[in-house]
């Protein structure tokens, strides 16, 4: 296991409900499977739904997000060769009507509270109770879980999707990622580069490694 201090880490900014973000991070696996040396990730939430939320929190399935039926067509079309690239089974459903807020402030306190190895069982368990087993990540007691599973607290999980103040941590993580110039993801960042979409693991390789 290696020190969370002094490991080598890439950034990751994603949203579970985003179908690249789950593509992305299966590429980041092969790399990081590739590497003699650990790779760390240092996730940071982002809300796909920003703008079609309301003021509270709840989703207005109803606002116009700019994203058609061409949009999202297109999007399956992606994900679908993707999925033959990387190697990877998942629903193409997009997971439209998916709330993924809960499920980040899960993460969020797994990550800022837990060892990095229980935040990585517990990341990876929600991405594929969304797109392997179809479960609803926006609802609390499948988290609960989801989480249980992952060797934690399922009480705890409960406690901090409620909690307005992980909630309010949540946020302002969103906002950061706004200030930061990011407008999509999967973004990968590592020191002063970035690198954005579901790329494939040369392209992490030459992100971390310059070559």
């Amino acid at each position: 296991m290696s020190d969370a201090e002094t490991a080598e880490r890439i950034g990751i900014y994603s949203d579970y409900v985003c179908p690249f973000c789950y593509l992305g991070r299966q590429s980041l696996s092969q790399y990081q499977d590739e590497r003699d040396e650990d790779l760390e990730i240092d996730w940071h939430p982002f809300d796909l739904r920003s703008g079609k939320r309301n003021p509270d929190g709840s989703i207005d399935h109803s606002a116009d997000d700019g994203k058609d039926e061409d949009y999202y067509e297109q999007a399956r079309e992606n994900v679908e060769r993707l999925q033959a690239e990387y190697g990877v089974e998942m629903s193409l459903d997009l997971a439209t009507d998916v709330d993924s807020l809960p499920a980040q402030v899960a993460a969020y306190y797994v990550k800022e509270t837990a060892p990095y190895e229980r935040w990585l069982a517990f990341d990876w368990a929600v991405f594929d109770a969304l797109w392997q087993d179809g479960r609803d990540i926006g609802d609390p007691d499948v988290l609960a879980d989801i989480a249980s599973d992952a060797g934690l607290d399922p009480e705890e999980i409960h406690a901090a999707v409620d909690d307005e103040e992980w909630r309010s941590k949540v946020e302002q993580r969103f906002e950061e990622a706004h200030r930061q110039g990011v407008t999509g993801v999967p973004t990968f960042t590592y020191g002063e580069y970035a690198a954005r979409g579901a790329v494939p693991p040369e392209h992490l390789r030459r992100l971390v490694e310059g070559s």
